[in-house]
């Protein structure tokens, strides 16, 4: 393994105050970005969404449950599959009750939502023992209208704001935010990719380690021993 190199602890502080200078930098730019996204425009929703929920019918409005703001998770689960995508399930197993409380103490919601019937959503999450509020898309336009969902037939493909050429029709991660000023909901952002990374846990631990993420995409390489393409289903 191409482990880091041995150096004194001066030569080592000499180098880390460095790095320090550059994370600092780093996070003036990340607080300077968030506040460009709270400055996003929003668009008001005006589809009238209708979704399946364990306890009956459900709007955006509902998933709210009297808060502000909603985070929603788009979670990959076509119709036909028994099971939801292993990606999404690593991130869901990091959703704790405690951040979903820290996160409704600051007047927000969390919930997911994927296009598998509510009896499949309900079946497997109590497989995986999970708590957090998860509703069924089935049948409706939601997973099209935000671009989770490919299917040229339905809607011209297009994937984190880019269109998708011969695309197949199937199923894409991504989260979405959304508004509630009274009655009325608001969008104001969306992410797709890698853009989804930051409501898990397990990477951003892992980037501040020497192995780091342990993947064959990673610098410097020969790092880890044992390296894995980027699947975030932490299945190895």
């Amino acid at each position: 393994m191409n482990l880091p190199k041995v150096v004194s602890r001066e030569e080592w502080l000499v180098a880390r105050k460095e790095l320090l200078a550059k994370e600092k930098a780093a996070t003036r730019a990340r607080d300077a970005l968030n506040t460009e996204r709270r400055e996003l425009p929003m668009v008001r929703i005006d589809k009238e969404y209708e979704f399946d929920g364990p306890s009956g019918k459900v709007t955006l409005l509902d998933m709210f449950e009297g808060r502000h703001q909603l985070v929603l998770g788009h979670f990959m689960f076509d119709p036909a599959w028994d099971e939801g995508c292993s990606s999404c399930s690593a991130g869901a197993d990091e959703v704790s009750d405690g951040l979903v409380r820290h996160l409704n103490t600051r007047d927000t919601s969390l919930a997911f939502v994927s296009r598998a019937p509510i009896g499949k959503i309900e079946a497997y999450k109590a497989k995986k023992g999970w708590t957090f509020p998860w509703y069924s898309s089935f049948g409706t336009d939601f997973n099209h209208d935000f671009h989770v969902t490919l299917d040229p037939a339905v809607l011209p493909a297009e994937y984190n704001y880019r269109p998708v050429d011969n695309a197949e029709p199937g199923e894409a991660p991504g989260q979405s935010i959304f508004l509630r000023d009274g009655d009325e909901v608001f969008h104001t952002y969306s992410s797709y990719a890698r853009g989804a990374e930051a409501t898990g846990g397990s990477y951003y631990y892992l980037d501040l380690t020497p192995l780091g993420r342990q993947e064959d995409w990673e610098l410097p390489k020969g790092r880890s021993s044992n390296a894995r393409d980027a699947t975030p289903n932490f299945e190895r």
